[in-house]
């Protein structure tokens, strides 16, 4: 069998374009905050917790590493899980932070594992018995779970056009077919109440998955859809805070962002009405290069910042950093890793923007997240009167954020 898992390893990541590959990786850089090393084999996945404590990074080394995200700084600290007779493609953590989710490569299917602390307060994690029932028509693409409305799922995406909803057991509660030609990226939004996939055609579908007010499943139906690429979407992402303070108020925030074939990102609001029929608006959009990539040929992961202030873009082993506000690039990561990115991510508090492309994990200051920051709220104080309350609230803001800055 661990034949099998690396003959699957093998062909998952071949790829005849990339020739880039040495045996020891020299990157640096002045925003690189650690590089996290552990695994003996390719790092496949990372996923950070929603409670902002755990980074779970998944390999073909047959284990998932869970890191603690305070002690990024200090080293390379972690727990091992190991994945019995498989490795796990992706691991991705319960929205209560207490058990993650494994896509198992070579099975094809779902195991689930339990957090929790021996006596000496040590984080354990043991795999519950029953994986989920196998999918045998195509590859998992990938997985993710939520809790909305009382209600909790669990999705499975594959690479054909199939996205799977699923109880907490694995039960199918609905079949979603895509008709996207073949999916290139599926998620769950951070705010539990969405599925949504990009393929073969020019747009990303959302759809809503339903619960009564008991928590009992109802049904899945179509939300909304992003739309105004030419070609392929690559990928997309969700920002992580549905909220977002404004003075003395909190705001609802929705935003979502998609990379194209077309050579061109978009960025969209999307906290609308959807069952009036409502369609997402459009904020920026804006045409992006990555050092040594044809856009067109090479598959381009996207993440956008929990505040939704900052795009990160992947592409073979290069990463760009720019503002959803302006478009502009901040700054341009060549030759991190020495492999093709096979990850890329914001923690939780924006902080760090982490990749994964060969056995290590790159972690970097996230120092646009800060300067956007500033600037938004400097523009907002500028109009309001010197002894106003809420001025004094916006400048308190500004003054901590230069302070993580410097």
């Amino acid at each position: 069998k661990t034949d099998t898992v690396k003959e699957h390893t093998k062909k998952t990541f071949k790829h005849a374009k990339f020739t880039k590959k040495a045996s020891v990786s020299n990157f640096s850089h002045s925003l690189l905050s650690v590089t996290l090393k552990g695994h003996s084999g390719k790092v496949l996945g990372l996923d950070v917790s929603i409670n902002g404590k755990y980074m779970a990074s998944s390999s073909d080394d047959r284990s998932v590493r869970l890191w603690s995200v305070k002690d990024f700084g200090a080293g390379n600290k972690c727990v091992r899980v190991n994945v019995e007779f498989d490795h796990a493609r992706f691991a991705r953590f319960s929205p209560d932070s207490r058990a993650f989710i494994a896509g198992l490569a070579v099975e094809n299917t779902v195991r689930v594992f339990k957090l929790g602390k021996n006596n000496d307060g040590v984080t354990t994690c043991i795999p519950i018995e029953g994986d989920f029932v196998k999918y045998n028509q195509a590859d998992l693409l990938n997985i993710g779970g939520a809790t909305s409305s009382g209600g909790s799922f669990v999705m499975t995406a594959y690479k054909n056009t199939t996205i799977m909803v699923r109880n907490l057991k694995g039960d199918i509660l609905h079949t979603i077919n895509t008709n996207q030609g073949n999916n290139n990226y599926a998620a769950v939004s951070p705010c539990g109440r969405f599925v949504a996939s990009c393929g073969w055609t020019p747009d990303v579908k959302v759809w809503a998955v339903n619960f009564t007010r008991s928590g009992e499943y109802k049904d899945v139906t179509r939300a909304f859809e992003l739309k105004g690429h030419t070609t392929t979407v690559w990928s997309f992402d969700f920002n992580n805070d549905s909220t977002r303070q404004d003075g003395v108020n909190k705001i609802l925030f929705f935003r979502m962002v998609t990379v194209s074939k077309d050579g061109s990102w978009r960025f969209y609001d999307t906290g609308v009405e959807y069952e009036k029929g409502q369609e997402p608006y459009l904020l920026h959009t804006g045409e992006f290069h990555i050092s040594d990539c044809s856009i067109d040929k090479d598959f381009c992961i996207v993440a956008l910042s929990p505040d939704a202030r900052v795009v990160a873009v992947a592409c073979m082993n290069n990463i760009i950093v720019f503002s959803t506000a302006s478009g502009q690039v901040e700054v341009e990561f060549k030759e991190v890793h020495t492999e093709i990115i096979t990850a890329l991510i914001f923690d939780i508090a924006g902080r760090y923007i982490l990749s994964s492309g060969d056995k290590h994990v790159r972690v970097f200051h996230n120092v646009l997240g800060y300067k956007e920051t500033i600037r938004e709220l400097e523009e907002k104080i500028r109009p309001i009167p010197s002894a106003s309350s809420v001025r004094e609230r916006y400048q308190k803001q500004v003054d901590e954020a230069k302070k993580s800055l410097n």
